[in-house]
């Protein structure tokens, strides 16, 4: 049967009932793939935003813009963990007061694909949180444990980019490493979300004295993000092996490179400002953060015993760097765009996942009640900014259930709630000691502000990114926005051995601009701030032409200064 393109994007297909129900009788099982003749890896090709369950109210709004984005993700936060969390803490009748806040609400499918043999390119029902991080940072379906490239390891452009790349400010906060995949899918692109760092031994190809890109934690100093918070700095102590900055320790080479490098509370107070010319690395544990609560142990008949309440963890770090405060600092540094043009912010509450991979309860618990706090401080924000849209959802389920009576075979918790009764908690698909499973289950996603309403009904995860940049009316085509770029020379007759600087301007779809020379030595690589890039250049010591050529690494651009040593 030969089956007919897909409807351009942003056109609705109306299919009348009788012709729906001729169609699930052919396609059944070929039906389960989103969109006829394209590819679930091609990027958009899993979008369900215009489909056939597009609704009324998020036909009226899907247009509307906004001058912010703010992205909550809590890390393994199905339905069943936010509703453990409300149980405990607020009460059966009772409300998550950040979580359950915005008002418009859907669900999203959230598998992955596989990268290669036989069911290449088709899906992967339980996904991990690298692929489904790519997902909403790329509007691209990939494999589990890639980092922002596809199914064939292209890259695939971020929302961070593509935002800084127009001008936005941008901010990347989490609780874990900010190596580890959530965080990371915004500022890297490897095939393998273990490359933390130049020591790590899964980078292969993409490693840096490979010819690659680099580690995510050499890739995020490219980057640039002007707010990054979380934790991490053991890889920051790694040494580059290869590239400019080699021989230097990857803390050595933020500080060279302009950024302000924060390690406590003291020193992230007395940041005031972020930019592109003094971005901000605040890296405040060597891991990943300690959690609010201390740990519950589930066992194989737990739920019988008298239930616990949870502990506060004496190691807890101090509430200045709390989720929610870091929220509120990275919202005050990010909300100051000197050209107006807003900024884009990915938090994340990262321990939700890790704790419920432990079977604990209260540890997930404390992880999702933290979140709820850094929810709260941003739909405070968007309420008083009014131009803010806001997005609360989860990178894909988890396993823990709530239960009626104690299961024979599975690890199992009691906890007291607020209510005064007993919560039954169920962790079956793992034994003691082992990492329960990610749940293929579709995931809620919840939002507030302008273009809220393109969450409502059925999404896949990758019309999250779709949501978010069509909000910001952002120019997707990067190479496009370093069309006009140009250079010019302080002085365009030096004598041999003076001193010069060559400036690059509008360059702003780069991040980096390599300078050569035509007397056949490499320049540099120089980070490009707000479009500009300054390249400080020696004469050489004998008298003729010479050109030096600008090119912007991630656009192509090239354009040439030519001077004449006197």
């Amino acid at each position: 049967m030969k089956l007919s393109p897909p409807p351009a994007r942003g056109k609705r297909r109306v299919i009348s009932i009788a012709a729906a129900a001729v169609a699930a009788t052919v396609l059944l099982p070929a039906a389960a793939f989103a969109g006829a003749g394209v590819a679930l890896s091609a990027n958009g090709g899993a979008t369900r935003l215009d489909g056939d369950q597009t609704t009324a109210i998020r036909s009226e709004i899907k247009n509307a813009s906004a001058k912010n984005v703010i992205l909550l993700i809590g890390d393994g936060m199905g339905d069943s963990e936010i509703t453990i969390a409300r149980d405990y803490a607020y009460g059966a009748a009772g409300r998550l007061p950040g979580i359950d806040a915005p008002p418009l609400t859907g669900q999203y499918t959230t598998y992955s694909l596989y990268k290669d043999g036989e069911n290449k390119g088709k899906p992967d029902y339980v996904p991990d949180s690298a692929a489904t991080g790519s997902a909403w940072s790329t509007g691209t379906k990939t494999y589990d444990n890639a980092i922002s490239v596809d199914i064939d390891g292209k890259p695939q452009q971020t929302i961070t980019e593509i935002a800084k790349a127009n001008g936005m400010n941008t901010g990347d906060v989490s609780t874990a490493e900010i190596q580890d995949a959530t965080p990371a899918v915004q500022v890297a692109h490897v095939g393998a979300r273990s490359c933390y760092g130049p020591d790590s031994p899964t980078c292969g190809s993409d490693a840096l004295a490979a010819g690659g890109l680099g580690s995510i934690s050499e890739q995020l100093l490219n980057t640039r993000a002007d707010v990054t918070l979380g934790g991490g700095a053991a890889t920051f102590a790694q040494t580059a092996k290869a590239g400019a900055y080699s021989g230097q320790t990857l803390f050595s080479q933020a500080s060279a490179r302009g950024y302000q490098v924060v390690q406590d509370a003291a020193g992230l107070n007395a940041v005031k400002t972020a930019d592109q010319s003094k971005p901000v690395l605040g890296l405040f544990t060597p891991g990943n953060f300690p959690t609010r609560f201390l740990p519950t142990v589930a066992t194989v008949g737990g739920a019988d015993a008298a239930p616990s309440t949870c502990a506060l963890n004496p190691d807890r770090l101090t509430n200045d760097l709390s989720l929610p405060n870091l929220t509120n600092k990275a919202i005050s540094l990010l909300d100051t765009n000197k050209n107006g043009k807003g900024f884009f912010l990915q938090v994340e509450g990262a321990s939700i996942d890790k704790q419920d991979h432990a079977a604990n309860a209260c540890g997930q618990i404390g992880e999702t009640l933290d979140f709820d706090e850094a929810v709260q401080a941003a739909m405070a924000f968007a309420k008083k900014d009014g131009n803010t849209l806001v997005i609360v959802t989860a990178d894909h389920a988890h396993s823990s259930q709530i239960v009626d009576s104690t299961p024979p075979t599975s690890l199992s918790t009691a906890l007291k709630t607020v209510d005064g009764t007993t919560l039954k908690i169920s962790y079956g698909t793992a034994a003691a000691g082992g990492s329960q499973q990610h749940t293929g289950t579709q995931v809620r996603v919840a939002a507030y502000g302008p273009g809220a309403a393109n969450v409502v009904g059925l999404t896949d995860q990758t019309d999250t990114f779709f949501t978010i940049t069509d909000t910001l009316k952002v120019n997707k085509d990067l190479p496009s926005l370093s069309r006009s770029a140009s250079a010019a020379s302080s002085d365009y007759r030096p004598t041999k051995g003076e001193k010069i600087t060559i400036t690059g301007t509008r360059f702003n779809g780069d991040r980096q601009v390599t300078v050569t020379s035509s007397i056949g030595a490499t320049v540099g690589t120089f980070d490009v701030i707000d479009g500009k890039v300054t390249v400080p250049f020696t004469a050489p010591n004998t008298a003729g032409d010479v050109t030096l050529t600008l090119t912007g690494v991630q656009s192509g651009k090239s354009f040439p200064v030519k001077i004449t040593v006197k």
